[in-house]
């Protein structure tokens, strides 16, 4: 049997490889996004949001985040070896 200390570094490296890029690529798209849509202009469902700019700008950035870190998870999946995989099954 491995080291429990073992694996729980290997989820927390998996964790740190999904969440810091999925982080930037939201900080960048926030960026890029409110660089040319103005806070202010934005409807949904036909009526104007009723969020002041800080607001948008939060629930904008933590929409961003989620979707990066999709990507971000999808990509440590699909770089996972069979290896690693027969590792994890078993501990």
């Amino acid at each position: 049997m491995q080291n429990p200390e073992v694996g729980d570094a290997r989820a927390v490296r998996y964790w740190a490889l999904i969440v810091w890029p999925a982080f930037l690529a939201a900080c960048l798209l926030e960026a890029l996004v409110f660089a040319v849509v103005d806070p202010g202009e934005l409807h949904w469902l036909g009526r104007s949001l009723q969020l002041p700019y800080q607001g948008v700008y939060t629930v904008a950035f933590f929409c961003f985040w989620l979707i990066t870190m999709a990507c971000s998870a999808l990509v440590v999946w699909l770089a996972t070896t069979e290896q690693q995989v027969n590792d994890t099954l078993a501990d």
